[in-house]
């Protein structure tokens, strides 16, 4: 999906380092660092519940394509898709306009946040 502000998919952003664990530009937008986080945080929990993509996808009802897209950073989710991934997880998975102002302030973003 297009947005407004010309802002391109987290992955586009990516100066060093294989996905997740990079490096984004300096001037990357503040949605890439969101999606940078939010990526972390979707695989970590997955890693440690042991889910695997089409498992996750069943639960939250959404295309295990799109799951792989938000993992690998090809794509920012839609609300919706937000939605259904953290009621499937209970768990919130948007990190949040502090969290992503200060990965973007640092540079990176933070791997330990949870």
């Amino acid at each position: 999906m297009p947005r407004s502000n010309n802002d391109k998919f987290p992955l586009f952003y990516v100066t060093d380092g294989p996905w997740p664990q990079v490096v984004l530009a300096p001037t990357a937008p503040l949605s890439a660092h969101c999606g940078l986080l939010l990526a972390r945080d979707l695989d970590r929990t997955m890693r440690s519940r042991e889910l695997s993509l089409r498992g996750l996808a069943e639960m939250a009802q959404v295309a295990h394509s799109t799951v792989a897209r938000v993992l690998n950073g090809e794509v920012l989710p839609d609300i919706g898709t937000l939605t259904r991934l953290e009621d499937a997880l209970d768990l919130q998975l948007w990190p949040g306009p502090a969290a992503v102002r200060a990965a973007a302030a640092g540079g990176t973003a933070n791997p330990g946040r949870l």
